[in-house]
């Protein structure tokens, strides 16, 4: 190998991982770390990549397209996989991956290497990202090589050779955080009966421990992205930074569940997605006024598939452009205002305005009327009816009459 590219985070896998190629290939490594607001002290990243031995160490601040280019578009697909996780970690794969494989480019290395293991979700979104942007790369996945098989022979390889990490026995689970969420898995977690310790949570308090007081928030969408808070304009990342303070102090935004991982496993996985949980309420409210019954029908019933999409790593893919374009055909309808009220947890629909809405009072009304003849809805219904009608005649029932 020439020089290896490492996706690192400064935690123990790239951290053991970085050491572990220079050791065993001789390669010089390169270390690129994306700043995507997981609110880390990146100084002390770079720090660390350097004494693990690192010959140069990129950080990039991509918050604001993170949020812009990926966590806004799945918003306007409505994307949650398996009924629960809004994609944090899917969605931020892709990304990295992409400017790891530029910084490759720009230095003239011929392999970029990550710390996803072998039985996981994000070893198929880094390469797939890889292969689809540039076919000729290099791939380097120690987890798939060497004869480290838990990440307590990681915490023993790293301690052997001085390398500091923030992960001890004590609180062995992975965690993954950006804007968008924290995710956790492994360790204390793999036991699916185990409630979650409560001191793992770092975005969110506990319900219980919420404010007894609800409150109110109103945002703006434009074209199906969130554009305003409480009248407030701010940029993706600033709106979404926002949000996650609300939600996360009204304890919004924690999910636990089981989910199917693309390798064909299992997980256990405990997310928080505070600004996200709040958005895909207000998403959702402001849709329900622009979008045509059969529009939304026909986006809400691709909501499993496009998040399929993302969570195996199909993120630069014909089909999710496919399906991205057609979304975002719909979104341009997509403007108004939703308000919300947050409390102990729950995220809970107030109101919803939007100078497109279809909703009509005079003719949605209960009251009297000019604008609707109720009698037309019996031609209406028997013209639906006659398929069930004929379906039971055919089957010998009685009563049918004539058509």
């Amino acid at each position: 190998m020439g020089k290896v590219v490492l996706a690192y985070s400064g935690g123990l896998d790239t951290s053991v991982i970085l050491k572990w190629i220079l050791e065993e290939t001789g390669s010089e490594v390169i270390a690129f770390t994306a700043d995507l607001g997981q609110e880390e002290d990146l100084e002390e990243v770079r720090r660390r990549a350097l004494e693990t031995g690192a010959s140069k160490v990129f950080v990039e601040d991509l918050r604001e397209e993170f949020v812009r280019d990926y966590v806004f578009p799945a918003l306007r697909a409505n994307a949650v996989y398996e009924g629960g996780y809004l994609l944090g970690t899917s969605l931020a794969r892709p990304l990295i991956a992409g400017r790891q494989l530029a910084v490759a480019h720009r230095e003239g290395a011929d392999t970029v290497a990550h710390g996803a293991t072998g039985k996981g979700n994000d070893q198929v979104r880094f390469e797939l990202t890889c292969l689809a942007l540039d076919p000729q790369i290099k791939i380097l996945a120690p987890w798939r090589e060497w004869d480290l098989r838990s990440r307590a022979d990681l915490i023993a390889y790293a301690k052997h050779r001085g390398i500091k990490t923030p992960v001890t026995r004590g609180k062995p689970y992975s965690m993954d955080p950006n804007l968008f969420h924290t995710s956790y898995e492994g360790g204390v977690l793999e036991d699916p009966w185990a409630e979650p310790p409560e001191d793992m949570y770092r975005m969110t308090v506990s319900p219980e421990r919420a404010p007894d007081a609800p409150e109110e928030v109103e945002i703006d969408f434009r074209e199906g992205n969130p554009v305003a808070v409480n009248g407030k304009p701010l940029s993706p990342a600033a709106l979404l930074q926002h949000l996650n303070r609300l939600g996360g102090r009204h304890g919004i935004g924690r999910v636990d569940m089981v989910e199917n991982r693309f390798v064909g496993m299992k997980s256990r996985g405990v997310y928080e997605t505070p600004g996200g949980t709040i958005l895909h309420a207000a998403h959702r409210a402001v849709e329900s006024l622009t979008l045509d019954r059969e529009v939304m029908f026909m986006l809400h019933s691709r909501v499993p598939e496009y998040a399929r999409l993302v969570y195996f790593g199909f993120w630069f893919s014909p089909e999710r452009e496919l399906l991205q374009g057609m979304i975002d055909q719909a979104q341009r309808e997509v403007t108004g205002t939703a308000r919300l009220k947050l409390y102990k947890g729950s995220v809970r629909v107030t109101g919803r305005k939007s100078e497109k809405s279809m909703y009509r009072a005079d003719f949605a009304t209960f009251e009297e009327d000019r604008v609707y003849r109720q009698k037309d809805a019996e031609g209406f219904i028997r013209l639906n009816a006659l398929r069930l009608r004929i379906r039971h005649m055919v089957r010998g029932g009685t009563g049918g009459g004539e058509p």
